[in-house]
């Protein structure tokens, strides 16, 4: 049976690099990402490298959840699945709205990797032993820790909003793995650690991404968000590469692979009771699942 393996946000980057890394591992890799033109010269990139099945792209806007639904019901009617990287993530400098009305960093990297998700989980237990792969961020350490609402109080400060979308994302990725503990799922996170990307290239250089309790502290912080988007996406890949092919983690799950693509500890504020449960009534109250789920 041919390994299917998915990553979104596949056409360039990190994503990219990790879809090349799976596709020479022999996965038949299907990108996601918005842009055609980009798709097409990334599957031209990754089939040169394949020793599996041949690569595809997929055009979807992770940002609506229309869009996110209408992915996963293509990618469910190839079969079963045997890999699910959720790489997709943004970063604004200034608040924004999806066309669903919800703020955009929460959106896009929480609520769009949760919909696909629990969208395909049927296809991953039918090819089972498969793994669910959420790709995490250092960012999370710098988050505000309060799910009350889908925006927490006070101002927008681009890089704190998108690691508490990070944050959202490992609370749910852990409480997954538990659910999914025994069903031939695997679930991680894999933190990069950080490389130049489109994401960071010019947003990481805004003091205003920070709150201003933080902002006598800019030079220190720019000078560490400058070493950490300093790397090749090559190697910020790693860890999403291992977490999702790697035999030494076969029958484990739960874990946070680190950028050198091996498991650390993850933030204790990922596994709270209250942050868990206030992710998942968030989730559920804005990208709803269709029935039975």
């Amino acid at each position: 049976m041919e390994r299917r393996a998915v990553v979104t946000a596949g056409t360039g980057g990190i994503g990219l690099e990790t879809a090349l890394g799976l596709a020479a591992r022999g996965f038949a890799v299907t990108v996601v990402g918005r842009d055609a033109e980009r798709g097409a010269r990334a599957v031209e990139r990754i089939a040169a490298v394949a020793t599996g099945g041949e690569p595809h792209f997929m055009a979807a806007d992770l940002a609506s959840l229309a869009d996110v639904r209408a992915l996963a019901a293509k990618l469910a009617a190839e079969g079963p699945l045997k890999v699910l990287v959720n790489n997709v993530g943004a970063m604004f400098a200034d608040r924004q709205r999806t066309v669903d009305g919800i703020e955009a960093t929460f959106a896009v990297n929480h609520l769009s990797p949760y919909l696909l998700t629990e969208s395909l989980l049927d296809q991953l237990r039918a090819g089972g032993p498969s793994r669910i792969v959420n790709v995490s961020s250092g960012a999370i350490r710098l988050a505000k820790r309060t799910f009350d609402a889908v925006e927490p109080p006070g101002g927008y400060y681009g890089f704190q909003w998108y690691g508490r979308a990070k944050l959202a994302n490992l609370a749910y990725t852990l409480d997954l793995a538990e659910r999914l503990r025994g069903s031939g799922v695997a679930v991680f996170a894999a933190d990069p650690g950080g490389a130049a990307t489109e994401m960071t290239n010019g947003t990481m250089s805004r003091p205003t991404i920070v709150s201003p309790a933080l902002r006598p502290l800019w030079p220190l912080l720019r000078r560490m968000f400058e070493r950490s988007t300093a790397g090749p996406a090559d190697l910020a890949a790693r860890s999403s590469i291992a977490a999702a092919s790697d035999a030494a983690l076969d029958g484990r799950t739960g874990l946070l692979i680190g950028p050198e693509a091996t498991p650390v500890p993850a933030s204790r504020a990922s596994t709270h009771p209250r942050t868990v449960q206030d992710v998942l009534r968030l989730s559920r109250e804005l990208a709803p699942l269709g029935e039975g789920r």
